[in-house]
């Protein structure tokens, strides 16, 4: 483990998400990946890390929050809807919003029609894009922030992270060095990329 032996690893990362997400405003994405850029296989996450999952209900709780229908179908009937979150769902099939497996969730057609909607709802001041991979790529060139969870395993996969380019700068890091270690031994790391202002 990497991280200061005077805090417990756990309690250095809710005080490093609770002050990342008293300092975000704006339109922001967060994802976990393999050290490869690997976000998923076969319509899930080729891992289980609960430490995770644990960060993104902290980050995003009390926001909208924005997703493809593949993204949103890849979460377990009992998480839909995300609790404490408006989820926003973009959908090009026709009348999805009115069948069942759409309960909780605000159906629309695009991305702009996403972020529109989203300023109508709590939490608006943070808008957040939690996948899939074509919605990311959408997003690269509006969202001002991208929380990263980097784990150390090259899984492979079949949806890949975007590739932030050279607009965008690696801030804040939990750990700062090395790794964090998880209760099941899988190593993670957590990076906010902010965009370069122009």
């Amino acid at each position: 483990m990497s991280t200061d032996d005077s805090q417990p690893q756990d309690a250095s990362a809710t005080l490093f998400t609770e002050e990342l997400t008293a300092s975000l405003t704006g339109i922001g994405m967060v994802w976990a990946q393999s050290s490869t850029g690997v976000i998923g296989r076969g319509g899930g996450m080729p891992w289980h890390l609960p430490e995770d999952l644990v960060h993104f209900s902290r980050l995003t709780k009390g926001h909208p929050v924005i997703m493809g229908r593949k993204t949103w179908e890849s979460f377990p009937d009992k998480y839909r809807p995300l609790p404490g979150r408006t989820n926003i769902v973009i959908t090009r099939q026709e009348g999805w919003g009115d069948t069942p497996g759409a309960d909780g969730a605000i159906a629309v057609k695009s991305l702009d029609d996403a972020l529109l909607e989203s300023q109508f709802a709590s939490g608006h001041e943070t808008v957040w894009i939690i996948g899939g991979g074509d919605i990311f790529t959408q997003s690269l060139d509006l969202a001002d922030v991208a929380v990263v969870t980097t784990i150390d395993t090259a899984e492979e996969g079949d949806t890949f992270a975007p590739e932030l380019g050279y607009d965008w700068t690696a801030g804040a890091s939990l750990p700062s060095d090395g790794w964090l270690t998880a209760e099941n031994g899988t190593r993670y790391r957590i990076t906010v990329w902010r965009r370069k202002e122009a």
